[in-house]
């Protein structure tokens, strides 16, 4: 029903991230309860690395942005949610750990920092320190937008 809209291919795919970007934002608001606690709790008050705090939010938003992205790309790969989901688990995964465990393989001795920096994990590390770097939120957002446009893509090729 949707593609029978008048929108284009890439105005779903937005609006379908966007959406899914609202949910992650609703799920980590309830969760700056346990800040406001922590810092009103703390000896002094306040006694709370904020930098860090505010550093993490940041992260998981990012975090959210991409596994979102990963997420509307493996729902356009199949018609089944069920493959769908485990498709999106799969790829999550792969894009979170395995570039951090393949850096560790002797195969990749010269280039481990390279192929490493491929990886999320050592994106969302840096961001979790409180460090805003701008290699980093270049990252989040290019893997984020190829996504997207390899969701359009597929899209699009459904048409033909």
């Amino acid at each position: 029903i949707l593609i029978t809209k008048p929108l284009t291919d890439f105005q779903i795919v937005l609006g379908k991230y966007f959406a899914g970007l609202v949910l992650v934002f609703l799920a980590l608001l309830p969760t700056l309860i346990y800040f406001f606690t922590v810092y009103q709790l703390g000896d002094p008050v306040g006694n709370i690395d904020t930098g860090a705090t505010w550093g993490s939010y940041m992260g998981l938003l990012w975090l959210g942005r991409i596994y979102v992205s990963i997420g509307l790309f493996s729902s356009a790969l199949t018609d089944n949610t069920i493959v769908a989901f485990i498709l999106s688990f799969f790829l999550c995964l792969i894009m979170y750990i395995a570039f951090d465990l393949l850096s560790g393989v002797s195969w990749f001795s010269g280039i481990d920092y390279y192929v490493q920096w491929l990886g999320i994990n050592s994106h969302y590390q840096s961001i979790s320190r409180g460090v805003l770097d701008t290699r980093d939120l270049l990252y989040f957002i290019s893997t984020t937008v190829l996504f997207l446009w390899l969701t359009k893509t597929k899209l699009e090729s459904r048409k033909w």
